[in-house]
Parts: structure tokens; sequence; C-alpha cells
């Protein structure tokens, strides 16, 4: 039983520390798009996408090492929510990586 439970214990650390780096993601990535994108593709402001995903950052941070419960699912969702439907409405308005004549540097 000692192995079940330590294998089971590395599978949870993984899922934690996956949920944490996806909301790091989208925070940076939402803090990254100019305010007036959010606005032009229609979406809620670049205001309350930070709040959101700033919270789901802080949850998920809470929850590495612990059980994967609500508050894991909720940071996953939001993220999941901000780059399955936000992240491409706003991408086309500019933001992001800086882009030069030759590509990203």
């Amino acid at each position: 039983m000692p192995i079940i439970n330590s294998a089971q214990s590395v599978v949870l650390l993984v899922l934690t520390v996956a949920a944490f780096a996806l909301t790091a993601y989208s925070f940076d990535d939402a803090l990254r798009r100019p305010a007036a994108a959010f606005e032009y593709a229609g979406k809620k402001t670049k205001t309350f996408w930070s709040i959101l995903l700033g919270v789901a950052l802080a949850l998920a941070f809470v929850s590495i090492g612990g059980q994967v419960g609500l508050l894991v699912i909720l940071s996953v969702v939001a993220s999941g929510v901000y780059l399955a439907d936000v992240r491409p409405a706003v991408k086309t308005y500019g933001g992001g990586p800086s882009r030069g004549p030759y590509g990203g540097y």
C-alpha cells in the first residue's frame, strides 16, 4: 500500500502543478494584452479578467501539493474559459510578445 499512496501523491502533485502552470500562463497572457482589445472583442474588461485569473492563480498556488479539490477545478475552469474564448478574440487586436519585421524577438 505505501507504493500506491506514494504514486497517488506524485500524480496529485503533478496535476496541481500543471493547474498552477496553466493558470499562470493565462494570467500572464491577460496582462500582456492591451485593455482596448478586450472592449473591441466584446469581452469583459481587462480588469475583470486580470482579477479573476489572479484569484484563480492564488487558489491554484495554495492547492499545490494538496488534494485536487474544488479550488483547483475552479482555477482550471477560469483559465480554460480565458484560453478557449477570450484569448482568441483579443489576440487579433495585438499585444502579447513583441513582434518584429522578421518574427518575434
